[in-house]
C-alpha cells in the first residue's frame, strides 16, 4: 500500500486561489508518487468564507476522491481550522499549507526526505522576504 500524506489547507475567502493550489499540489503528488509511492489526501477546511470557496471545494470533492472538505458555520480562525484538519487526517505524514501558495507545494518533497531521515517535525523557513512591505518584514 502507498504511503499516505495528508495535506491540510485552511481556507478563508480563497475561491480565486484554490484552482491554482489544486493544480500545483497535484503536480507535486504526481512527482512524489513516482519517486516515493506517496498518495495525498487533501483536506480543505472552509473557515466561514463569504465568497464561493465552499462551492469550489464541493466541486473539487465531487471530481476527485482524494479531496475532502469540512465547512465551518462561521469564521473560527486558522488555528481552529488546522485543528479540525488534524483531527480528520489519516496520513502517515501531515503537512499544513496555505491555499494562496505562500507555502509552495513542491517543498513537501524536501520535507518528506527530512521526515524519512527520522525528524519528528519538519517546517520550512523563508530565506528572503523580498517584495514584502516593511510591516510584514518587521
Amino acid at each position: 500500500m502507498a504511503m499516505l500524506v495528508s495535506i491540510i489547507v485552511p481556507c478563508y475567502n480563497e475561491e480565486a486561489a484554490l484552482p491554482y493550489f489544486l493544480q500545483e499540489i497535484k503536480k507535486t503528488e504526481a512527482e512524489m508518487h513516482a519517486a516515493y509511492g506517496c498518495c495525498f489526501e487533501l483536506i480543505f477546511i472552509n473557515d466561514g468564507s463569504k465568497d464561493k470557496t465552499l462551492s469550489v471545494l464541493r466541486d473539487f470533492a465531487n471530481n476527485d476522491p482524494s479531496v475532502r472538505y469540512l465547512s465551518f458555520s462561521r469564521n473560527f480562525g486558522k488555528e481552529a481550522a488546522m485543528y479540525a484538519g488534524l483531527k480528520h487526517a489519516s496520513g502517515s505524514y501531515v503537512a499544513l499549507m496555505d491555499a494562496d501558495l505562500q507555502h509552495p507545494p513542491h517543498i513537501v518533497k524536501d520535507m518528506l526526505v527530512k521526515w524519512e531521515e527520522g525528524y519528528d517535525d519538519v517546517y520550512a523557513k523563508r530565506k528572503s522576504r523580498d517584495g514584502e512591505t516593511f510591516l510584514k518584514k518587521f
